[in-house]
């Protein structure tokens, strides 16, 4: 899969939520390997925030990030938008401090990503891949995110209110395809009870019956109603029973429950790679939905790149046998028992360690270890099957050593370690140069890493 960017620019205007101030943004292209950034097109500098977890300042009735002297608050529905299209990578330029509220759904952001379509860009994606359950609660308020592991990503909401009209609700998504018509009319909601410490708290400045489903659920005087309606500047409204209030139907009787699976995907997006994962959160809000997204950004922090999945079961792109039709190498030097993927700008190789290396017996007689020169040799060797996949008749070319860089060793390798290596270009390939990054992997613990440059060069006859 390769990362995708918007094929042309998309505009949006509206008020703000909670400023109510009248805002413009427009959402461009951007080059692989960009992410999501914020421009504040406002401020002196324009100065960009990019949009991942640990700039997340605030969490109260929205997504606010901060970088400096500089917020965006209110992002979560066009990030949930981006993240839902499978888009990696945009600049949205915005004059002012919150992204407008439209209609309080992500409607208008998916139909004009629809409207001006999307492109394939040369780099591959690159997703965060559970693999094993990761699990934030907070026991005070009963929310959690689950995340368990699986091929694809997908989300399952379930929320619950102490309410007589919004009680237990649940919402789910099993593809992305279905976002634009199952999700992204969902509306945001508010109790009639929250308004009034919302708007004593400088929040809600831009809410209106147009742009948010008002519940609610609780006996209040008409003038107190009135009082509240004043409070916003917006018109009287008659209410004399309980229920959903608002100026167009609900667009599903779970609306709630599908707006809270919207602002889960838009804050996990903030994760800064799309997620390969099934999510199960209970009683989300934006506090708990970027407490685990922070959490993952820690994680990714520590090792950027995740070790790759390996399946034994699987049937290997390249086994021993056609390994030795490429590589000139032979016992007790090839160092590279089979290719377990492969894309356009890496590769993924095992090598299994065993007692019965010719090595171990001086290296060392009474602790074998794996010598970390015949580590950075594997890995160069998987690298050698990467560059001659880009040549034809590969089988006439042979891999050379010319530099080798920022050598690091982790942990020591043993018998009975399963070495896996990633192995992806810095650098274009040109005129048979190529600059690799190589990682060697035990589990999911990196144990070497090194960069280095080799030349294909054409065998004698």
């Amino acid at each position: 899969m390769k990362q995708i960017t918007l094929k042309a620019p998309f505009s949006v205007h509206g008020k703000g939520l909670h400023t109510g101030m009248v805002i413009d943004a427009e959402f461009c292209p951007a080059p692989d390997n960009h992410g999501y950034k914020f421009q504040r097109t406002d401020l002196e500098g324009t100065p960009t925030i990019d949009a991942l977890a640990e700039y997340v300042v605030s969490t109260q009735r929205g997504t606010v990030i901060k970088r400096g002297d500089v917020t965006i608050s209110t992002i979560e529905h066009a990030m949930a938008a981006l993240y839902a299209a499978g888009i990696d990578n945009v600049l949205i330029k915005i004059n002012g401090p919150e992204m407008p509220i439209l209609d309080g759904s992500a409607s208008e952001f998916s139909s004009k990503i629809e409207e001006v379509g999307v492109c394939e860009q040369k780099d591959d994606k690159d997703y965060y891949i559970v693999k094993q359950k990761i699990e934030v609660r907070n026991d005070e308020t009963g929310a959690s995110i689950v995340v368990l592991p699986d091929t694809d990503f997908s989300v399952d909401v379930k929320v619950d209110y102490d309410s007589p009209v919004l009680t237990n609700q649940y919402a789910s998504l099993d593809s992305m395809d279905d976002f634009n018509k199952e999700i992204a009319a969902s509306r945001t909601f508010v109790f009639v009870r929250e308004i009034e410490p919302l708007v004593k708290a400088n929040l809600i400045k831009g809410g209106d019956l147009q742009n948010a489903v008002v519940i609610y659920d609780s006996p209040m005087a008409q003038s107190d109603l009135d009082n509240l309606a004043d409070l916003m500047n917006v018109p009287h409204k008659e209410v004399s029973e309980f229920g959903f209030i608002q100026e167009t139907p609900l667009s599903s009787p779970n609306e709630p429950a599908r707006h809270k699976l919207m602002d889960v995907m838009g804050d996990l997006a903030l994760i800064g790679r799309p997620l390969k994962g099934k999510v199960i959160a209970t009683r989300p809000g934006h506090s708990i939905n970027t407490t685990f997204a922070k959490k993952i950004r820690k994680e990714i922090k520590h090792q950027d790149v995740q070790a790759p999945l390996y399946d034994p079961n699987k049937e290997p792109l390249m086994d021993n046998n056609r390994i030795r039709e490429l590589l000139p190498h032979r016992y007790p030097m090839l160092l590279v028992d089979k290719i377990i993927e492969k894309g356009d700008n890496y590769i993924v190789g095992v090598k299994n360690i065993t007692a019965n290396e010719p090595f171990f017996p001086g290296h060392f007689p009474q602790e074998p270890v794996l010598p970390g020169v015949l580590q950075i040799e594997a890995m160069a060797q998987t690298g050698g099957l990467l560059v001659l996949s880009s040549v034809e008749n590969p089988e006439l070319y042979s891999t050379y050593f010319m530099k080798i860089d920022n050598v690091k060793f982790r942990q020591k390798v043993v018998p009975g370690d399963n070495l896996i290596f990633h192995i992806s270009f810095m650098t274009e390939l040109r005129r048979g140069m190529a600059v690799m990054k190589g990682l060697a992997f035990v589990g999911e613990k990196i144990v070497s890493e090194c960069e280095f440059m080799a030349q294909i060069i054409k065998n004698k006859a």
